[in-house]
């Protein structure tokens, strides 16, 4: 089982539009020609769909997808409209995968850049969690951990360690596959992997303090390959 994670497309209504550094409409399609050549069985879309939260970037959006011939899924990041992309589709709580599955977060603070999880979705994570103990992921858009770039970090995810606590009791945790940070990172919560993703558009450069683009890396995606109760994953570059 071969999942594929992209994230922070950040496009536009306008097809020719721009973002700091290139074209995300471009950009994305350049990843996904990358994509469909690694043969996914699932596309997974973890936020920032769209840029300036138009109907017309979902539909972008969502033609692009389909072209891959695979089933795909998205959740909202802290620049989409939920509403929005339920009218091209909706986004679900939770993938199945038969011998593995993907639980899927809304961690999006309605016109705030971070993120929670909330009470009321931490008692149904927990519930599901309860309820199946196939190997599991976790896909969200705010990363639950400090990624040690400051100013990224005061917008992550404000509770994090409700995250973390209603986690602990459910081993079948395996990792986290996170957006928002437009970059690849991988670090360890106790025995859950925790995993960024290069954003299609532009890329933000590690370990700063201010928000900086990095300017010398490229977009690309994470490959996640499920074999029986075994995770490998890795970052594929997308030359322009």
């Amino acid at each position: 089982m071969r999942v594929i994670q992209i994230t922070d497309c950040h496009l536009l209504a306008d097809p020719q539009g721009t973002s700091r550094k290139g074209f995300p409409l471009r950009q994305l399609q350049a990843v996904l020609r990358r994509a469909a050549q690694l043969r996914p069985d699932v596309l997974l879309v973890t936020g920032d769909v769209s840029q300036d939260e138009t109907s017309a970037t979902y539909r972008l959006a969502s033609e692009a997808f389909a072209r891959l011939g695979c089933p795909w899924f998205w959740i909202p990041g802290n620049h989409d409209q939920p509403e929005l992309m339920a009218e091209w589709q909706p986004a679900l709580d939770e993938i199945d995968l038969e011998h593995w599955r993907i639980l899927l977060l809304d961690t999006r603070i309605s016109g705030q850049p971070g993120g929670a999880v909330g009470q009321t979705q931490l008692q149904h994570l927990a519930a599901q969690l309860e309820d199946d103990d196939r190997p599991t992921l976790i896909a969200m858009h705010h990363p639950p951990l400090a990624i040690g770039s400051v100013w990224m970090d005061a917008i992550g995810l404000e509770d994090r360690d409700a995250f973390w606590q209603t986690l602990a009791p459910y081993p079948q945790v395996r990792a986290v596959l996170c957006g928002h940070i437009h970059q690849a990172f991988a670090a360890w919560q106790g025995l859950v992997a925790v995993y960024g993703c290069p954003a299609t558009s532009d890329q933000f450069l590690p370990g700063s303090h201010e928000f900086s683009v990095d300017e010398a890396a490229r977009p690309g995606l994470r490959v996640v390959d499920l074999e029986g109760d075994r995770l490998s994953t890795w970052i594929e570059r997308v030359e322009l």
